[in-house]
Parts: structure tokens; sequence; C-alpha cells
């Protein structure tokens, strides 16, 4: 590459197939409070912040901020100790970081996610070492499809936004890709269909079908498709 090109992924379906984990630690702690969440009310949500998904449930009534805090500290708890026990990293994920690594990309991670959550993802996939930075949900203000986590990353990595691509597996995620200036690649995983993506510059049914040459002709051509190859700012 004759410049510095990047990668951003998301972790939630793109590095980490989460869905029946987030699914399961939902029912476990609904359970202990008296309450039942089907499969449907959880895709529903899916993709959502805890603290929207407690707001809706439970209502604002008997949900202040400090009752919003401990529900979500007890849900995520139960979500790392699912993943402890099974953790289904996505197909391909740890073939195409080693590639995009080997290719001279830079690569972030960009997640709405608490810091425990990641830490426990980057452990799991076991190639930390190849991420140049790592946003999460404590890093910023606004979530997805805000461009914030992704403008940050890029920020963090020192690499202008229209030399970005993201991969992501939620509309709002693509929305906040295409916001911040990057070419988006949408993945179909658990819960998300190939309709719901349909405004990536590209979807994919799996990380197998990506490849640095790849990668870098969708920046190449987001770049033209703006109209303008010089970089943008960078933003935090």
């Amino acid at each position: 590459m004759s410049r510095q090109l990047a990668v951003i992924f998301d972790m939630d379906g793109v590095l980490v197939d989460s869905y029946q984990a987030h699914f399961r630690s939902w029912q476990m702690v609904a359970a202990e409070e008296g309450r039942v969440v089907t499969e449907a009310e959880f895709a529903a949500h899916f993709g959502r912040t805890s603290r929207e998904i407690i707001a809706g449930w439970w209502g604002s009534q008997q949900a202040d901020d400090a009752r919003v805090a401990e529900l979500d500290a007890r849900k995520e708890a139960a979500f790392r100790e699912i993943l402890r026990r099974e953790f289904p990293a996505m197909p391909g994920a740890v073939e195409l970081l080693e590639q995009l690594h080997q290719a001279g990309f830079a690569i972030a991670l960009g997640s709405s996610g608490p810091p425990e959550n990641v830490d426990l993802v980057l452990e799991r996939l076991g190639k930390r070492e190849l991420f140049g930075a790592v946003v999460t949900g404590s890093d910023v203000t606004r979530g997805k499809p805000d461009p914030q986590v992704f403008l940050l990353a890029a920020s963090r990595l020192g690499v202008p936004p229209p030399c970005c691509a993201v991969v992501e597996d939620a509309p709002p995620g693509i929305a906040a890709a295409k916001a911040a200036g990057m070419a988006a690649v949408g993945l179909v995983s658990t819960g998300r269909t190939r309709e719901v993506l349909a405004q990536a510059d590209l979807v994919i049914d799996s990380l197998s079908d990506l490849s640095p040459i790849l990668m870098e002709d969708l920046v190449v051509h987001n770049q033209r498709g703006s109209g303008s190859d010089n970089p943008h700012h960078l933003q935090e």
C-alpha cells in the first residue's frame, strides 16, 4: 500500500457471535426480577445499549439511574460468565486480522460495549497485539448511529477517516460508519439479514469473504464516491 489504510471492527456479531450469550444473560436477569423475556422481544431490541433496553422493559418509573446501573451490571456480569465458558469467535475472524496486519493495515476495535466485555473478547481471540487502537463504551458519550466511536478509533490510529473501512453487523453501525466518511462492510450474523444491512457498501455472509485487496478497493471506491481523496479532519 502506498499510504496507511485502516480497518475498524465492531465487536458483538463481528468478532464474536454473542447473540445467544446476550439473550441468555437477559433471560437470567429478567427471571431474577420475575419477568420473562421472549426471543422476539430480545431480537426487537438487539443492538441497543443495555441501559436503553432496561428503560424500555422496566419503565422509567421502576428504573431510576441507580436501578438501571445495577441491572446493567448484573446483566453484563452474566454475559461475561457465559462467554468465559463458551466463546464462539466469528468464523474467519482471526485469519482476517492476521491477513490485514501482514498487508500493513492498521486495525482498531470500535465497540459500545463495556471495557470488561471488550477485554474478555480480545483475550479470548488471542490477537490483542494486532489492534493499534481500542475504543469502548466508556470512551464515548454518543452511541451509534453517531460516528463518534469510529472517528475516535481513527484518531487514535492516526489514520484519516476516508482511509478507513468499518466492519459492522447492525444498521446503526453502518450508519455511523457512513456518517464518519468511512467505507462500510455489513456482516450477516445471528439475527441480522442482508436486507437490514443494505446501506453498507458491501454485504458479506462471512469474514472469510474479505481480503486485504478487497478492503483496499472498498476504501478507494468510497473516496472516489465522496468526490474527494482529501483526508477529513481527524476528530475525537
